[in-house]
Protein backbone atom coordinates (compact mmCIF):
# COMPACT_ATOMS: atom_id res chain seq x y z
CA UNK A 1 0.00 0.00 0.00
CA UNK A 2 1.06 3.38 -0.59
CA UNK A 3 1.96 6.25 1.73
CA UNK A 4 -1.41 9.01 1.68
CA UNK A 5 0.26 12.47 1.20
CA UNK A 6 -2.39 14.09 2.92
CA UNK A 7 -4.24 17.77 2.06
CA UNK A 8 -4.45 21.42 3.54
CA UNK A 9 -7.88 20.60 4.70
CA UNK A 10 -6.57 17.17 6.14
CA UNK A 11 -3.54 18.22 7.76
CA UNK A 12 -5.52 21.11 9.78
CA UNK A 13 -8.04 18.44 10.87
CA UNK A 14 -5.40 16.45 12.14
CA UNK A 15 -3.11 19.14 13.76
CA UNK A 16 -6.51 20.05 15.89
CA UNK A 17 -6.75 16.07 16.83
CA UNK A 18 -3.08 16.05 17.80
CA UNK A 19 -3.32 19.24 19.73
CA UNK A 20 -6.12 17.60 21.88
CA UNK A 21 -4.25 14.44 22.25
CA UNK A 22 -1.15 16.47 23.41
CA UNK A 23 -3.59 18.77 25.74
CA UNK A 24 -5.22 15.68 27.36
CA UNK A 25 -2.05 14.07 28.30
CA UNK A 26 -0.89 17.33 30.16
CA UNK A 27 -4.50 17.42 31.71
CA UNK A 28 -3.69 14.20 33.17
CA UNK A 29 -0.55 14.87 35.33
CA UNK A 30 -2.39 16.43 38.27
CA UNK A 31 -3.97 12.67 38.45
CA UNK A 32 -0.86 10.68 38.15
CA UNK A 33 -0.02 10.90 41.99
CA UNK A 34 0.18 7.88 44.88
CA UNK A 35 -3.23 6.11 45.59
CA UNK A 36 -4.78 6.81 42.42
CA UNK A 37 -6.07 3.93 40.36
CA UNK A 38 -5.03 3.65 36.30
CA UNK A 39 -8.77 2.94 35.81
CA UNK A 40 -9.36 6.68 37.31
CA UNK A 41 -6.72 8.26 35.52
CA UNK A 42 -8.72 6.41 32.15
CA UNK A 43 -11.86 8.05 33.68
CA UNK A 44 -10.85 11.64 33.36
CA UNK A 45 -9.24 11.12 30.34
CA UNK A 46 -12.36 10.07 29.02
CA UNK A 47 -14.29 12.86 30.47
CA UNK A 48 -11.81 15.55 28.82
CA UNK A 49 -11.90 14.08 25.23
CA UNK A 50 -15.35 13.69 25.20
CA UNK A 51 -16.22 17.45 26.56
CA UNK A 52 -14.01 18.65 23.71
CA UNK A 53 -15.82 17.06 20.98
CA UNK A 54 -14.05 14.35 20.24
CA UNK A 55 -13.61 10.05 20.80
CA UNK A 56 -11.47 8.49 22.18
CA UNK A 57 -9.56 6.35 19.35
CA UNK A 58 -8.69 3.08 21.45
CA UNK A 59 -12.17 2.22 23.08
CA UNK A 60 -13.45 -0.88 21.64
CA UNK A 61 -10.48 -0.56 19.41
CA UNK A 62 -10.06 -4.55 18.36
CA UNK A 63 -11.79 -5.22 21.37
CA UNK A 64 -9.48 -2.61 23.47
CA UNK A 65 -11.63 -2.06 26.78
CA UNK A 66 -10.16 1.56 27.61
CA UNK A 67 -10.46 5.15 26.34
CA UNK A 68 -6.11 5.19 26.79
CA UNK A 69 -3.60 3.17 27.43
CA UNK A 70 -1.79 3.12 30.95
CA UNK A 71 1.87 1.09 31.00
CA UNK A 72 3.67 0.77 34.59
CA UNK A 73 7.06 -0.24 34.96
CA UNK A 74 8.23 -3.17 33.12
CA UNK A 75 4.73 -2.91 30.80
CA UNK A 76 6.33 -1.88 27.13
CA UNK A 77 2.72 -0.72 25.81
CA UNK A 78 -1.05 -1.20 25.99
CA UNK A 79 -1.35 -1.64 29.43
CA UNK A 80 -5.04 -1.48 30.15
CA UNK A 81 -6.45 1.09 33.04
CA UNK A 82 -7.29 -1.12 35.96
CA UNK A 83 -7.26 -1.45 39.56
CA UNK A 84 -3.78 -1.26 39.94
CA UNK A 85 -2.56 1.82 42.59
CA UNK A 86 -0.27 4.24 41.85
CA UNK A 87 2.77 4.19 44.23
CA UNK A 88 5.53 6.40 44.92
CA UNK A 89 8.38 4.76 42.79
CA UNK A 90 6.32 4.09 39.80
CA UNK A 91 6.91 5.31 36.28
CA UNK A 92 3.84 5.27 34.24
CA UNK A 93 3.13 5.29 30.12
CA UNK A 94 -0.17 7.13 28.66
CA UNK A 95 -1.21 6.94 25.42
CA UNK A 96 -3.66 8.93 24.30
CA UNK A 97 -5.18 9.03 20.57
CA UNK A 98 -8.13 11.07 19.82
CA UNK A 99 -10.48 11.11 17.21
CA UNK A 100 -11.61 14.74 16.06
CA UNK A 101 -14.09 15.47 13.04
CA UNK A 102 -13.03 12.20 12.01
CA UNK A 103 -9.19 13.20 12.13
CA UNK A 104 -6.57 11.30 14.02
CA UNK A 105 -3.51 12.37 16.94
CA UNK A 106 -1.60 10.26 18.70
CA UNK A 107 1.05 10.92 21.45
CA UNK A 108 2.45 8.99 24.79
CA UNK A 109 4.91 10.44 27.50
CA UNK A 110 6.21 9.22 30.91
CA UNK A 111 5.15 10.46 34.22
CA UNK A 112 6.60 9.64 37.16
CA UNK A 113 4.80 8.70 40.66
CA UNK A 114 6.99 10.50 43.90
CA UNK A 115 10.44 9.79 44.20
CA UNK A 116 11.72 7.10 41.49
CA UNK A 117 15.29 5.73 41.51
CA UNK A 118 17.72 7.10 39.39
CA UNK A 119 17.91 4.29 37.09
CA UNK A 120 14.27 4.97 36.16
CA UNK A 121 15.07 8.40 35.38
CA UNK A 122 17.85 7.41 33.25
CA UNK A 123 15.82 5.48 30.90
CA UNK A 124 13.09 7.76 30.59
CA UNK A 125 15.90 10.57 29.85
CA UNK A 126 17.58 8.27 27.43
CA UNK A 127 14.02 7.46 25.57
CA UNK A 128 13.13 10.96 25.25
CA UNK A 129 16.32 11.67 23.77
CA UNK A 130 15.84 8.89 21.61
CA UNK A 131 12.53 10.28 20.01
CA UNK A 132 14.38 13.47 19.86
CA UNK A 133 17.12 11.67 17.49
CA UNK A 134 14.23 10.17 15.49
CA UNK A 135 12.53 13.33 14.97
CA UNK A 136 15.96 15.18 13.41
CA UNK A 137 15.79 12.48 10.70
CA UNK A 138 12.19 13.69 9.61
CA UNK A 139 12.37 15.65 6.37
CA UNK A 140 11.85 15.52 2.89
CA UNK A 141 13.92 13.12 1.41
CA UNK A 142 15.82 11.08 3.87
CA UNK A 143 14.74 7.05 4.20
CA UNK A 144 12.33 5.76 7.10
CA UNK A 145 14.92 3.34 8.02
CA UNK A 146 17.16 5.93 9.36
CA UNK A 147 14.45 7.03 12.28
CA UNK A 148 15.10 3.71 14.09
CA UNK A 149 18.87 3.08 12.63
CA UNK A 150 19.93 6.53 14.53
CA UNK A 151 17.56 5.66 17.45
CA UNK A 152 18.90 2.08 17.82
CA UNK A 153 22.37 3.43 17.50
CA UNK A 154 21.84 6.14 20.16
CA UNK A 155 19.98 3.40 22.86
CA UNK A 156 22.64 0.94 22.75
CA UNK A 157 25.65 3.12 22.95
CA UNK A 158 24.04 3.63 26.35
CA UNK A 159 23.21 0.40 27.07
CA UNK A 160 19.52 -0.05 26.72
CA UNK A 161 17.72 -2.35 24.04
CA UNK A 162 15.10 -1.25 21.83
CA UNK A 163 11.57 -2.79 21.19
CA UNK A 164 11.52 -4.54 17.52
CA UNK A 165 8.25 -5.95 18.49
CA UNK A 166 6.09 -2.93 17.97
CA UNK A 167 6.71 0.13 15.55
CA UNK A 168 5.41 3.30 14.71
CA UNK A 169 2.89 4.03 11.71
CA UNK A 170 1.05 6.57 9.48
CA UNK A 171 -2.00 8.52 11.48
CA UNK A 172 -4.26 10.72 10.61
CA UNK A 173 -6.96 9.96 8.60
CA UNK A 174 -6.97 6.73 9.99
CA UNK A 175 -5.94 4.66 13.26
CA UNK A 176 -2.73 2.88 11.62
CA UNK A 177 -1.92 3.63 7.91
CA UNK A 178 0.91 2.83 6.12
CA UNK A 179 4.02 3.00 6.68
CA UNK A 180 5.16 1.33 9.55
CA UNK A 181 8.08 3.04 11.10
CA UNK A 182 10.60 0.57 12.64
CA UNK A 183 13.05 2.01 15.94
CA UNK A 184 15.38 -0.70 14.68
CA UNK A 185 16.08 -0.19 11.28
CA UNK A 186 19.15 -0.73 8.35
CA UNK A 187 20.38 2.98 7.61
CA UNK A 188 19.62 4.26 4.17
CA UNK A 189 17.01 1.59 3.88
CA UNK A 190 12.84 2.36 3.55
CA UNK A 191 10.60 4.28 1.39
CA UNK A 192 12.07 8.22 1.27
CA UNK A 193 9.47 10.93 3.34
CA UNK A 194 7.83 13.43 1.12
CA UNK A 195 5.98 16.64 2.29
CA UNK A 196 2.66 15.77 3.64
CA UNK A 197 3.18 12.78 4.87
CA UNK A 198 2.21 11.98 8.73
CA UNK A 199 2.98 9.54 11.19
CA UNK A 200 4.29 8.33 14.62
CA UNK A 201 7.64 8.04 16.07
CA UNK A 202 7.24 6.27 19.34
CA UNK A 203 10.41 4.23 20.17
CA UNK A 204 10.11 1.84 23.19
CA UNK A 205 13.59 1.72 25.27
CA UNK A 206 13.96 -1.63 28.14
CA UNK A 207 16.60 -1.16 30.67
CA UNK A 208 17.09 -5.24 29.90
CA UNK A 209 16.31 -7.61 26.89
CA UNK A 210 14.21 -6.20 23.61
CA UNK A 211 11.94 -8.90 23.41
CA UNK A 212 8.07 -8.46 25.22
CA UNK A 213 5.82 -11.12 25.98
CA UNK A 214 1.89 -10.29 25.52
CA UNK A 215 -0.10 -10.93 29.00
CA UNK A 216 -2.73 -14.40 27.85
CA UNK A 217 -5.13 -12.82 30.09
CA UNK A 218 -6.36 -9.68 28.39
CA UNK A 219 -4.54 -10.31 24.74
CA UNK A 220 -2.86 -7.08 25.31
CA UNK A 221 -0.67 -5.88 27.71
CA UNK A 222 2.87 -6.25 26.32
CA UNK A 223 5.60 -6.83 29.24
CA UNK A 224 9.32 -6.79 29.21
CA UNK A 225 10.26 -10.28 29.35
CA UNK A 226 12.62 -10.10 31.97
CA UNK A 227 10.96 -8.24 34.40
CA UNK A 228 13.14 -4.82 33.69
CA UNK A 229 11.72 -1.22 32.90
CA UNK A 230 10.45 -0.03 29.99
CA UNK A 231 9.72 3.56 28.76
CA UNK A 232 8.00 5.37 26.00
CA UNK A 233 7.82 8.67 24.24
CA UNK A 234 5.44 9.55 21.11
CA UNK A 235 4.56 12.67 18.70
CA UNK A 236 2.52 12.51 15.47
CA UNK A 237 4.67 14.10 12.96
CA UNK A 238 4.20 15.96 9.67
CA UNK A 239 7.15 16.23 6.93
CA UNK A 240 7.04 19.84 5.98
CA UNK A 241 8.72 21.19 3.10
CA UNK A 242 12.01 21.87 5.00
CA UNK A 243 11.57 19.55 7.54
CA UNK A 244 8.85 18.59 10.02
CA UNK A 245 6.01 19.33 12.72
CA UNK A 246 4.94 18.02 15.66
CA UNK A 247 1.52 17.70 15.80
CA UNK A 248 0.97 16.89 19.16
CA UNK A 249 3.80 18.30 21.23
CA UNK A 250 2.06 20.98 23.27
CA UNK A 251 4.87 21.03 25.89
CA UNK A 252 6.97 22.63 23.43
CA UNK A 253 10.35 20.28 25.00
CA UNK A 254 11.07 19.05 21.48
Amino acid sequence: MSIRIKSKEQIEGIRNSGRLAGETLKYLEQFVVAGNTTDFINEKAHEFIIQHGAKPATLNYNKFPKSICASVNDVVCHGIPGPYVLKDGDILNIDVTTILKGYYGDTCKMYTVGKISQEAQDLIDVTKECLKIGIKECYPGNRFGNIGYEINRFATSKGYSVVYEFCGHGVGVAFHEEPEVSHVAEKNSGKRMREGMIFTIEPMINQGKARTKVDRTDGWTARTIDGMLSAQFEHTILITPKGCELLTDVYGDF
